[in-house]
Order: C-alpha cells, then sequence, then structure tokens
C-alpha cells in the first residue's frame, strides 16, 4: 500500500461513496441499526459517539477500511 496514488482516488467519486459506506455500515451493524434509522443529525452524531467509544466497534471499521484501500486488485492509472 505504499504507491497509492491518494490524489487520483479521492477524484474518483466510487471510491468516496465505498470508502464513507465502508465506514458507516459496520458501525449500523453493530449498533443494529440501519441507514432508515438515522433521520436527524443528532442521531447521527449519536451512533458516532457510541461508535468511537468501543473499541471492537473501531476494529470493525479499520478493518472494513483496510480492506476498501487495500485491494490488490484495484489499478490505478498512471
Amino acid at each position: 500500500m505504499k504507491n497509492i496514488n491518494w490524489k487520483l482516488r479521492f477524484s474518483n467519486p466510487m471510491f468516496i461513496a465505498q470508502l464513507v459506506l465502508s465506514i458507516l455500515i459496520p458501525i449500523l451493524s453493530y449498533i443494529g441499526l440501519t441507514v432508515e434509522d438515522l433521520t436527524t443529525w443528532g442521531k447521527l452524531f449519536e451512533v458516532l459517539v457510541q461508535a468511537v467509544s468501543n473499541p471492537y466497534c473501531l476494529a470493525l471499521v479499520l478493518v472494513s477500511v483496510y480492506n476498501k484501500i487495500g485491494r490488490a486488485s484495484c489499478r490505478e492509472r498512471v
């Protein structure tokens, strides 16, 4: 993962969407919520605080993000 072209990846809206989902979905799954349950900014903030205060949930998010970023099949254009 040392030769990742971050500028290219973050210019791709699909990568950004998948990265956001790789953070949000493990949190929602652990807490037992769905996306429909997040109807206010306050509820979203509450869920994020719960996730940050739980080491197991943080580990789930880190593994999910690592799997998204470290895909060997993802070839970047030079």
